[in-house]
């Protein structure tokens, strides 16, 4: 039972956290292939033209690699603050072992991991008993940020007369 609503949070956590990550990564890196942007028209195309890209690629590593990882990061940090008998060591020490786990590409995987790492503490601070259908119906939320940002692109398109 106690793995189950902890894979569920996870899970939503991973839905919530990879469509931000993407959205903030668009915005902060828009344009991946160095192109000159030369106007806050150029800028917001870009942005819009990444998001979808940037989710498709880190979100299904955010899923299976951030939420295994996560769940390691979580039993060790128990399993030592318990040890110790330091029980507020425990967030600390899940922090940086999320931190360490999120090396692996740099700034980049390590972003993401913090961002993963924030949004599931704050999930476990609701303290709500995440059921299967909750954390199945997060996947929505990356999907969805999917289909609004190639909308965008396909309308810009469709205006443009691309």
């Amino acid at each position: 039972m106690e793995v189950n609503k902890i894979l569920s949070r996870k899970i939503i956590s991973a839905s919530i956290s990879g469509s931000l990550f993407a959205i903030l990564l668009g915005l902060i890196v828009p344009n991946p292939f160095g192109d000159a942007i030369t106007s806050i028209s150029d800028y917001l195309f870009a942005v819009v033209l990444a998001t979808p890209l940037y989710l498709m690629y880190s979100f299904p590593a955010i899923l299976i690699y951030g939420v295994l990882t996560s769940i390691i990061s979580d039993k060790v940090s128990q399993m030592i603050s318990t040890k110790t008998g330091n029980e507020k060591s425990e967030i600390i020490i899940s922090g940086i072992l999320h931190g360490v786990f999120g090396l692996i590409l740099l700034l980049y995987s390590l972003g993401a991991s913090m961002l993963f790492f924030i949004t599931d503490r704050l999930l476990q601070k609701k303290n709500n008993n995440y059921k299967w259908f909750q954390a199945i119906k997060s996947l929505a939320i990356p999907l969805a940020v999917w289909l609004i940002f190639m909308g965008i692109v396909y309308l810009e398109h469709i205006v443009n007369g691309g």
